[in-house]
């Protein structure tokens, strides 16, 4: 199947052209045309399915027909970095098309905003809390509002925005099509969807499991010393970008800053940092600025940079779900990647669950050179310098490498995917 048999409307056939679409994704095959009739979907999809172009191609579709700058289409995201990845596709896919996006989101000036709705806009693509805003001082129409999408509903629920989310369908008219996607389904958030669903069909693609495309290991280690090992271990291991996650934003700081100063091209995402310094940051990991990024599940959200080629868990995730969102970083449309994780003896009632989620036993390494038996204060005093990435790839296992073609010019070749 390709995308010519959805029956697009030419000009936004043309942006999907022009985009480099040629074959759609297992969901975007199964939900266009469902979103096509008028159907209100509940899509479970895991992050990196394609699942943005599931609902921006359809809602380009319909909002070529009927009035123009005003809002039409509004999709809720958890965070700016997810709104702004939705609006960058829909502009690309909607280039010909002469529809209008916009997004809207805390930590900026509120008056700019407002001034772009004022303008006009078929779509806007918004965070909860400042589409409040914007509702409350009448800076946004939403009476006229045909499509709702909330995207990644259970990351909204866990950054407790559902009463948000409730408000805001207050605002909008019951008449309309709505969409929710999300990557797992706990109790809330089926509750959300019998409140703002209405005879939804359910559209489920690899909901359940990790990207077969990821491979997993384990690297056992002492709490006190999972910041030398790490530092191994990026020093033997061939990369393009690489995603860290830490279980507290004070940690990712840290980590982040350890990292920079052994040289390493690394920052870190959290919490505490300003709109423009996540931005920022943002680019600055999408253009290999730096080549590591530190992050916290939170702040992670909308990450979509295509060539990362390791997630390492430096803690643990809390459950299986966080692991797999972690991981659905890389091996991302049928790329490969790796998922590395370091692991205490505290650990192994998650590891087993994760293990359950996978259907197989994770492989446990050790890094090679790497003395675990020495004191901590030691090894924290480690000045291993970074190594450049080589063809021939380290595994991580004692005294054995893999040599093998790099998959990172495979990764760079792979198209974008939405």
């Amino acid at each position: 199947m390709e995308f010519n048999k959805f029956d697009l409307h030419p000009l936004v056939a043309a942006g999907v052209t022009a985009a480099g679409f040629v074959t759609p994704t297992p969901i975007q095959a199964q939900a266009i045309p469902v979103v096509m009739q008028g159907h209100d979907v509940m899509g479970l999809a895991q992050t990196g399915t394609g699942k943005t172009a599931v609902f921006a191609l359809p809602i380009l579709h319909r909002l070529m027909q009927g009035g123009r700058r005003h809002v039409r289409a509004v999709i809720v995201a958890p965070t700016r970095e997810l709104a702004e990845q939705i609006h960058e596709a829909i502009t690309i896919l909607g280039k010909k098309t002469g529809l209008k996006s916009v997004t809207i989101y805390g930590g900026v000036g509120f008056k700019p905003q407002a001034d772009k709705l004022k303008r006009g806009a078929e779509i806007v693509v918004a965070c909860p809390g400042r589409l409040l805003d914007h509702v409350e001082q009448r800076t946004i129409d939403l009476s006229r509002v045909e499509v709702l999408v909330l995207d990644e509903a259970d990351h909204m629920f866990d950054m407790g925005f559902l009463p948000d989310v409730r408000r805001i369908l207050k605002s909008i008219p019951q008449k309309r099509q709505t969409m929710l996607f999300s990557a797992t389904m706990p109790d809330e958030i089926r509750h959300l969807a019998d409140e703002a669903l209405s005879e939804a069909v359910m559209i489920k693609v690899g909901a359940t499991a990790p990207a077969l495309t990821v491979s997993h290991a384990l690297y056992p280690v002492a709490e006190q010393l999972k910041t030398p090992l790490l530092i191994n271990l990026l020093g033997n291991t061939d990369t393009d970008s690489v995603l860290i996650f830490t279980r507290t934003k004070h940690r990712a700081k840290r980590l982040g800053e350890q990292l920079a100063q052994k040289g390493y091209k690394a920052a870190s995402l959290q919490g505490n940092l300003s709109q423009a310094r996540r931005q920022a940051t943002m680019n600055g990991f999408r253009n290999g600025t730096f080549r590591i990024l530190v992050a916290t599940d939170i702040a992670a959200r909308g990450i979509d940079v295509t060539q990362i080629s390791h997630v390492i868990n430096y803690d643990i995730p809390n459950t299986t779900d966080a692991y797999i969102h972690r991981i659905g970083r890389t091996g991302r449309a049928a790329k490969t990647g790796d998922a590395y994780t370091l692991v205490t003896g505290a650990d192994g009632v998650m590891v087993r669950d994760i293990e359950k989620v996978l259907g197989s036993q994770i492989e446990r390494r050790k890094v090679d050179g790497f003395d675990y038996g020495l004191d901590s204060g030691l090894r924290n005093d480690s000045s291993s310098p970074p190594q450049q990435a080589f063809a021939g790839r380290r595994n991580g296992r004692q005294g054995s490498y893999s040599f093998r073609p790099s998959a990172a010019s495979a990764r760079k070749a792979a198209s974008r995917q939405w």
